[in-house]
């Protein structure tokens, strides 16, 4: 009775059959539309978000790379230049433009979000660079070893940047699994409401069968059986349930008709009786 007296009055209209099914379903689609849009809004928000964390984190690793096969190339030709003594390959040594390369990675760093460590690597690539405007100034020294100067001085700078943007790299690369391991959680919670709105439409759809079972298909199946038992057996059609829609018009017009075809059998059955009693009659007088 509570399911349909839930489904019989909302806000005291009285609800046909058609309304009360339409409006049933209505509410499992709403629901399910709502739960998607929910869900298809999360997942898009989660998938931005970590997007652009994984595109900055790839950034990160490729400027902290280019960093540092800048700086390799860079410490690479003070070494041939170590190597030839000659005048010409100090000449032709392009400082400047070298510096001014690495320069320009360099600054990329500054949209690197671990600050900390984008700090050290600056920091030792400035320490770096200060030792090696050095090495014009100690080839052209007659008093100066320049491979001490090189190993003692420039070469631990240089080391000291490389571990440094070693530790960059690990901790972007740290970064980077754990914004993938957001994304993948981020992604099972958006299907949630999803879900869950799937598990609830199955349960009220259940509900909605049980309700359509029990207060339509059975009363049907019980108004035939007595129609039949009516008119096979003549017996007095005698269902009744509770109800307010068109099913219980139809039950209590079933029963008014089965009443009349009664009371007309009854009358024929009168009517056949006398004249089979005045048929007798006649009879016994002739």
């Amino acid at each position: 009775m509570m399911f349909r007296n839930f489904y019989s009055r909302v806000s005291g209209i009285k609800l046909s059959m058609k309304m009360k099914l339409t409006l049933s379903l209505s509410v499992i689609a709403v629901m399910l539309l709502v739960s998607s849009i929910i869900s298809i809004m999360e997942y898009s928000r989660m998938s931005h978000y970590v997007s652009d964390l994984i595109a900055e984190n790839i950034n990160s690793i490729n400027v902290a790379e280019r960093l540092a096969n800048a700086s390799n190339d860079y410490n690479t030709e003070i070494l041939k230049v170590l190597g030839d003594t000659a005048e010409t390959a100090l000449s032709s040594f392009r400082q400047e433009a070298l510096i001014a390369h690495c320069d320009s990675i360099r600054m990329s760093l500054n949209s690197v979000k671990m600050r900390p460590l984008a700090d050290s690597v600056i920091y030792a690539y400035s320490a770096y660079m200060l030792t090696s405007l050095e090495f014009k100034d100690v080839m052209l020294s007659d008093f100066i070893d320049v491979k001490a100067w090189y190993f003692n001085r420039l070469q631990p700078r240089y080391n000291r940047l490389r571990a440094d943007i070693n530790i960059l790299n690990t901790a972007i690369y740290n970064e980077l699994n754990k914004n993938s391991a957001t994304f993948e959680r981020g992604f099972y919670r958006s299907i949630i409401p999803g879900a869950v709105a799937v598990g609830v439409g199955l349960l009220l759809i259940l509900l909605l069968l049980f309700f359509i079972l029990v207060y339509y298909v059975n009363p049907i199946y019980k108004m035939l059986s007595g129609l039949k038992d009516n008119l096979s057996f003549n017996r007095k059609y005698a269902y009744t349930f509770d109800g307010d829609d068109q099913l219980s018009e139809l039950n209590e017009d079933i029963s008014e008709l089965t009443e009349e075809n009664h009371m007309l059998r009854s009358r024929l059955q009168d009517l056949r009786e006398s004249e089979r009693k005045e048929g007798e009659n006649g009879k016994k007088q002739e």
